[in-house]
């Protein structure tokens, strides 16, 4: 165990002080423009060693109200400059992230909780998205065809949709702000974002970044805007508000269907990335050793706090016992600890009300009749007296179990002996949510069956690669209780966009479709 507080205040304080964190921190900002915000004081802690990182002064209903008269504004000149001049300002973003890849990803780790590797891994995914969006900026393309009338042409193209609000979830603090972000920004819209709770100095770090960026290009106020607020400043209101068409939220599913229901009565669009009970099915013609690594950052990387973390694992029982016997051992390795330290594997939780969540579905799987075989537990002595640190736990289980169909955001692992693949496939889909799944095997018939219209049924699912780690080339987004929704990469950039057809007569006659004959 790793038990070290390695990191010296001296070196977090330069952190903030590169990042522009100062004790007090405004929490409304219109691109360029921090406002003087008066809000109730939220305190960030960090879950690492419990210390208080800075202060919050939340953005209020006035506030709120102020940056989207700002956004507005800014919507009707912004969806007028060339895509492509759209796209300059965002490669100038992901450069400027790159100056504060290391800085910016050491305050992930230190207020999220994710080891500083998976926080510089967030950063980079910002960078990717930028560079994406880059090239989408030139590649906005439409689709035409030919009309069945004389002398017409037909083709569909996309506008800019308005103000994108971006809901995003604790657990990654940066990155989903950028895939929606920087997306809209090349698709001509301007975006406010409201970060959760527990994360909004990293929030605050990244609109000071940008900042700089839109402030040398004599970007005007409203294009990109943060709203740091509760839900007691920032809730329903933002949720039903006909000014912003589009809501973009991550979060559990109990608070997607309030935003779901709360957007659809106004007939707005939402885009919904909620819970995921992702599975791994490892066959009997799997790479063991493979599967191993993959299950261990799968289960317990982020401690478990991923929407794609891997949650259940579906091992066929002529290995079942091997494969069991080989994760019992590498769960004995995990270097549980500061997640600031080098070789930390796994850091804390994000705060005490998660750690009581995990402890009660342990509890709540003994009650059921499942069988620990790795006890989860909370972690004591020097390094840990911030009371958020917990060793991970493995379970053997039944796929119907009432809490094991329910996603429980821990490094909680069930392990689920099959003998059939069909079996396998169908205790992967029999649960209510469908983001992220995996199978291990060297077997093109099993493989195939998998990926077939008979197999997974996520909006991911991957061969002999875990769970997690989604590329941002690839749309990302899950079925049935987990949305459906899609973000980042291929053409998810549509959903930023109202689409168009135009019909255009170049004739002097008029005649109607479907032959249809009207003569005056």
């Amino acid at each position: 165990m790793n038990k070290e507080i390695i990191t010296p205040a001296s070196e977090i304080k330069i952190m903030l002080d590169e990042l522009g964190i100062k004790e007090f921190n405004n929490g409304a900002c219109t691109g360029t423009e921090w406002l003087d915000t008066k809000g109730e004081i939220i305190v960030s802690h960090s879950p690492a060693d419990g210390k208080i990182i800075g202060n919050i002064k939340q953005a209020t209903t006035d506030d709120y109200e102020k940056i989207i008269q700002t956004a507005q504004g800014a919507f009707l000149h912004w969806r007028m400059v060339p895509a492509p001049k759209r796209g300059e300002i965002v490669r100038q973003i992901g450069n400027e992230l790159r100056k504060y890849k290391e800085p910016l990803g050491k305050l992930v780790s230190y207020e999220m909780g994710k080891i500083y590797q998976e926080g510089l891994g967030e950063v980079q995914e910002m960078i990717d998205i930028c560079d994406f969006a880059v090239g989408l900026s030139r590649q906005l393309n439409g689709f035409t065809m030919h009309s069945e009338r004389f002398k017409h042409r037909m083709y569909d193209q996309y506008h800019p949709l308005g103000i994108i609000g971006v809901i995003s979830a604790f657990n990654f603090p940066v990155a989903v702000w950028a895939w929606n972000a920087m997306l809209a920004l090349v698709c001509g819209d301007v975006v406010v974002w409201k970060p959760s709770s527990k994360v909004m100095l990293c929030a605050i770090a990244t609109h000071n970044i940008v900042a700089k960026v839109l402030k040398e290009n004599g970007i005007q106020e409203g294009v990109l805007n943060l709203v740091a607020g509760g839900s007691k400043y920032v809730g329903d209101n933002f949720l039903a508000d006909k000014r912003v068409p589009l809501i973009s939220a991550t979060g559990s599913t109990r608070v997607g269907r309030r935003v779901g229901k709360i957007v659809g009565e106004r007939l707005g669009r939402s885009l919904l990335e909620l819970g995921g009970n992702n599975a791994i099915i490892i066959t009997e013609n799997a790479d063991l050793d493979l599967a191993l690594r993959a299950v261990l950052f799968g289960a317990v990387g982020t401690c478990g706090q991923r929407c794609t973390s891997t949650r259940r694992l579906i091992i066929k029982d002529t290995i079942y016992d091997v494969f069991k016997e080989k994760l019992i051992n590498a769960y004995k390795d995990i270097r549980i600890g500061n997640p600031l330290a080098a070789d930390t594997l796994v850091g804390p939780m994000i705060d005490k009300g998660a750690v009581n969540d995990y402890l009660k579905a342990i509890e709540e799987v003994k009650k059921e009749g499942g069988k620990i075989i790795v006890e989860g537990s909370v972690m004591e002595g020097a390094g840990y007296e911030s009371g958020c640190y917990v060793q991970p736990c493995i379970a053997e289980v039944k796929n119907h179990f009432k809490i094991v169909q329910e996603e429980t955001f821990a490094p909680l692992l069930y392990l689920i002996k099959y003998s059939t693949i069909e079996e396998a496939i169908q205790y992967q889909n029999d649960v209510p949510q469908g983001l992220s799944s995996s199978i291990f095997s060297k077997n093109i018939l099993e493989t195939e069956m998998f990926l077939s219209h008979e197999g997974s049924d996520c909006g991911i699912a991957n061969v002999n690669i875990g769970t997690s780690g989604a590329e941002i080339g690839g749309a990302f987004g899950g079925e049935k209780d987990t949305g459906g929704g899609r973000e980042s990469g291929s053409d998810a950039w549509k959903v930023y966009m109202r689409r168009q057809t135009n019909t255009i007569n170049y004739s002097t006659e008029l005649p109607l479709a479907q032959g249809i004959k009207f003569d005056a």
